[in-house]
Formats: C-alpha cells, sequence, structure tokens
C-alpha cells in the first residue's frame, strides 16, 4: 500500500531526527566512550603547545626579518 499524506513524513523532519540522533550519539560516545587525560597531563600539552608555538614564531619572525634585510639590500643596489 502506497504512503499517504498522513503516514508521509516531510523530509525536513527526517533530516531533523538523523541530525538530533547524531548529536545523541556524539554526546554518548564524548561522556561514556572516550577516555579523557588527566588533568595534568593535559596542562602539560597545552604548555608544550604554547612554548611550540612561540619559537615557532619567533623563527618564522627571524626568516621575514632576514629575508626583509636581503630584499631592502637588494632593491638600494644601483645598477
Amino acid at each position: 500500500m502506497p504512503p499517504t499524506a498522513s503516514t508521509r513524513r516531510h523530509p525536513l523532519t527526517v533530516k531533523m531526527g538523523k541530525f538530533i540522533n547524531y548529536l545523541k550519539g556524539s554526546y554518548t560516545e564524548l561522556t561514556k566512550k572516550v577516555t579523557w587525560p588527566a588533568w595534568s597531563k593535559l596542562q602539560s600539552s597545552a604548555i608544550l603547545v604554547m612554548v611550540t608555538s612561540l619559537i615557532l614564531a619567533v623563527v618564522i619572525f627571524g626568516i621575514d626579518f632576514a629575508f626583509q634585510k636581503l630584499m631592502e639590500g637588494i632593491y638600494s643596489l644601483h645598477f
């Protein structure tokens, strides 16, 4: 028997139901199945990321500064 107008679900309702199921599954996975690191491990990892980012920023600044001086030297040459 073909679905009637009263038994058919609107496509948006179907998509919203799938999205809600996805959110419920994600919440369950994040709260029940994931093993989160200890607070001390999280802090040490965050510090490591910040220090590494700072070192990388200083290195990129140094390269950029050196390249700037090199280009200024090249542009100041008169042929």
